[in-house]
């Protein structure tokens, strides 16, 4: 029984840790969403990239639901359940001291699984939740030809209303993210979402397009006029000069997915010349791999290697 109480107690701490924590990454995050300025933040997928991003100088995570069900080696229309998503946000947020927002997809049923999600987010320390407005399971918005059928808006907005009046940290940010010129809809349902979205709490508004040009997110931001602040995805439209994006008034923008596309690119060079040459020496000469030492780095092993030098007997 005293160990029940004993562990009930030190999953309270660790809780109250993470909640504390996680209102400084969600006002951090809250602000970079409210500047004046542009701000950027890059994608990771588990607590290895989260730490690389933070350490390029980021100020923000992107937690992408494609990356992370990439590297779990599924696809990336809700396979994978929140709770596995959750575990690996959770080692996100303990490597890094930077925000992280977190791709959410539908938020994984109605307005109750989303706002349970919220809190359990909340307690790990993520900064925000970034919701699109489609059907569970959801369908990835970058594939072509495939239909992507739209959640009711009035349903979608009332499920950003349930998450907002359910948040212990009020500054935790509730995103909603616009499918409306993925699913092939016009300017005018893409206003229509966005202005309910908004008007039911939510922080900003992500504005989606897979055009490989900008055009659809030049005249959105011009009709929007600043109503709340936008954040944009330009993986498809990658050419543009990101000074285009400053002059029409966008808060933030996503490197979405390229670390996990790196990762690949890099594993599989080096698995197929592993391969072929049926050695090492290739690779360790061509300098394709980090030293070993510098995987300890990024795992932070000094802090162990200190903690046992004081923790353990001589």
């Amino acid at each position: 029984m005293i160990l029940l109480i004993s562990d009930k107690s030190a999953r309270l701490s660790q809780c109250r840790y993470y909640t504390a924590h996680g209102a400084k990454k969600s006002a951090a995050l809250k602000k970079m969403l409210t500047s004046s300025n542009l701000e950027y933040i890059m994608e990771a997928h588990n607590g290895l990239s989260a730490r690389i991003v933070e350490e390029a100088g980021f100020q923000g995570i992107w937690a992408s639901g494609l990356a992370m069900s990439a590297q779990m080696g599924v696809r990336d229309s809700n396979e994978a359940s929140w709770t596995q998503v959750v575990d690996i946000l959770e080692f996100m947020s303990e490597a890094t001291e930077i925000p992280i927002l977190v791709d959410a997809d539908t938020g994984y049923g109605n307005f109750n699984n989303a706002r349970r999600l919220v809190g359990k987010l909340e307690e790990r320390g993520v900064a925000g939740a970034c919701f699109e407005d489609k059907l569970f399971p959801k369908t990835n918005s970058l594939h072509d030809d495939r239909h992507q059928p739209l959640a009711d808006m009035e349903e979608f907005a009332l499920k950003i209303k349930a998450c907002k009046d359910s948040l212990r940290d009020p500054n935790f940010c509730i995103v909603a993210r616009v499918e409306a010129f993925i699913a092939g809809w016009e300017l005018e349902e893409a206003l229509k979402r966005s202005e309910a979205y908004s008007n039911a709490g939510a922080d900003a508004i992500l504005m989606h397009s897979k055009k490989s040009d900008p055009s659809e997110i030049e005249a959105f931001m011009k009709a929007w006029n600043h109503k709340t602040p936008v954040v944009i995805v330009p993986t498809k439209y990658y050419t543009t000069p990101t000074q285009q994006f400053k002059d029409w008034g966008v808060s933030m923008v996503i490197w979405a997915n390229h670390n996990i596309r790196t990762s690949v690119k890099a594993m599989q060079d080096v698995t197929a010349q592993i391969y072929k040459e049926q050695s090492l020496i290739g690779i360790e000469k061509e300098k394709k791999v980090v030293p070993v030492k510098e995987i300890f780095r990024l795992q932070n092993d000094h802090e162990l290697v200190q903690a046992e030098n004081k923790y353990l007997p001589k």
